[in-house]
């Protein structure tokens, strides 16, 4: 099959011809149909995450149809799936309560087994995977599988956003801007925060009340003045400590930090400790989301509830997935980019 292949960090992907992938016992075999370009994968591709190495192939938000399935797989040849990035063993603790998403046996395509920038993907544990609507796009669904899950699930099940009430989105890539129409549509009040002008239009083209240049000066002092003290919920969207400092600093007293973004180097960084200590803030950790809520967001989706249309910018090859990643180095163009053409 043909695949992407990181020979060096920071270099263009290989593309390459490889071994297609063994089906698992306990899963299935995807025909990849489109695979979102995350900035997770970002952080893989420049040699910053302990489970990519030269020789990887990433990819982990995936949609396909099973073309093989394993003895104990759930699917069956010729379903269409939606893999959440996540896939947990179903069977420990964590999972069977419900938090999936925290499972220490979990596999994550893309980090340790090859992911799907390539024409096909193995799964383990597909009991993880839904069915596609067939009124969802492939290249939508795929960015489901991150950015719209993870966003939702720190909107909901972390800081349990309620209407009215102020949310700040710091960096509008694909997890800030489904942060910003997912909490659109709880009736949330959302001032976002980038440095490129054109994705801060953009933002408020779809909805957001309010916007911020990072650039400018002081984010967490003009979020204050917007909001009139200051916002009850924040999610930090890039994983950085500018961004997580001016997330803490922005909330009104009692408020609640949402920690999305991948945290980049080592995962260490200076925070404001003071301002968590003395406004009584809460910070709540997130990553993904558990597959039982699939279903739940699929059906707003189908019903209307939300568009997360305007998430969608470009669809590329596959040799285009390199130039992706790199140009993530710099201020990148609004919304997110999905291989769709693997031929090329």
């Amino acid at each position: 099959m043909r695949a992407a292949v990181i020979q060096n960090f920071n270099a263009d992907l290989s593309i390459e011809t490889v071994p297609d992938p063994a089906c698992p016992d306990n899963g299935v075999v995807l025909e990849v149909a489109a695979c979102g370009v995350c900035r997770s994968d970002f952080h893989g591709w420049v040699g910053a995450h302990p489970k990519v190495t030269r020789g990887s192939i990433l990819g982990h938000e995936y949609c396909g149809t099973v073309v093989e399935a394993g003895a104990r797989a759930k699917h069956k040849p010729g379903d269409k799936l939606i893999a959440p990035f996540i896939l947990g063993c179903g069977e420990c603790l964590a999972c069977q309560t419900g938090a999936s998403n925290t499972c220490e046996n979990s596999v994550v395509p893309g980090f340790g087994p090859p992911g799907a920038y390539a024409e096909f993907v193995a799964v383990p544990f597909d009991h993880n995977l839904v069915h596609l609507p067939e009124t969802l796009s492939p290249a939508l669904a795929a960015g489901l599988g991150c950015r719209v899950t993870t966003a939702w699930h720190a909107l909901t099940d972390r800081a349990n956003v309620r209407t009215g009430e102020w949310v700040a989105v710091h960096g509008t890539g694909g997890i800030g801007l489904s942060a910003l129409l997912l909490a659109k549509m709880l009736g949330a009040r959302v001032v976002v925060v980038d440095v490129v002008e054109e994705k801060l239009t953009r933002a408020l083209e779809l909805g957001a009340d309010a916007a911020v240049n990072a650039s400018d000066g002081d984010v967490a002092e003009a979020i204050r003045d917007i909001t009139g003290g200051g916002a009850q919920v924040s999610i930090e969207a890039l994983g950085i400590a500018a961004t997580t400092n001016a997330s803490v600093e922005c909330l009104a007293t009692l408020g609640r930090h949402v920690h999305v973004g991948m945290p980049s180097g080592d995962g260490f960084m200076n925070v404001n400790m003071r301002a968590i200590y003395s406004k009584q803030l809460a910070f709540y950790g997130t990553r993904g989301m558990p597959s039982w809520k699939y279903p739940s967001l699929l059906g707003m989706i189908e019903r209307g509830d939300v568009d997360l249309g305007p998430m969608l910018d470009r669809e590329i090859a596959l040799s285009a997935a390199g130039a992706e990643l790199r140009a993530m180095k710099g201020p990148t163009p609004p919304g997110t980019a999905v291989i769709t053409d693997f031929t090329r």
